[in-house]
């Protein structure tokens, strides 16, 4: 099991950023995808066609969300937590995901880079 951790500098408030992360419509709006989220903890949620797929967590508006994505039967949970902090050009998120199955690491390095941060600065960008 691996961890990651990465900060990504996104070009709009804290605000924005989390409503972009936990809302259904705003998630479909930049991923181009239906999404299921909602803030409520131990809801279960679906990204990118359910190639994400987990329950949340944990809320704090505007400031950070957690949750335990699904990698079919490991031991331990693999937790995502993204803490937003403002930033002179927008937001700093802070991205910390934890006991990410070897096998599955570098793809979900590259789909936090490139599919999900990736995406989401783009997004942002083209305003």
């Amino acid at each position: 099991m691996k961890d990651y951790k990465k900060y990504y500098i996104i070009p709009a408030s804290p605000e924005e950023v989390y409503v972009a992360l936990t809302n259904p419509t705003a998630l479909q709006l930049w991923t181009g995808e239906e999404a299921e989220m909602s803030t409520e903890p131990g809801s279960e949620f679906s990204l990118f066609e359910g190639s994400i797929v987990g329950k949340n967590l944990e809320f704090e508006e505007g400031k950070k969300l957690v949750q335990q994505w699904y990698f079919g039967d490991q031991p331990e949970a693999s937790v995502v937590t993204i803490k937003l902090h403002p930033h002179k050009q927008g937001t700093s998120a802070e991205l910390r995901h934890t006991n990410i199955p070897d096998q599955d690491y570098a793809d979900i390095v590259e789909g936090w880079n490139e599919v999900y941060f990736g995406a989401l600065i783009e997004f942002y960008e083209e305003e």
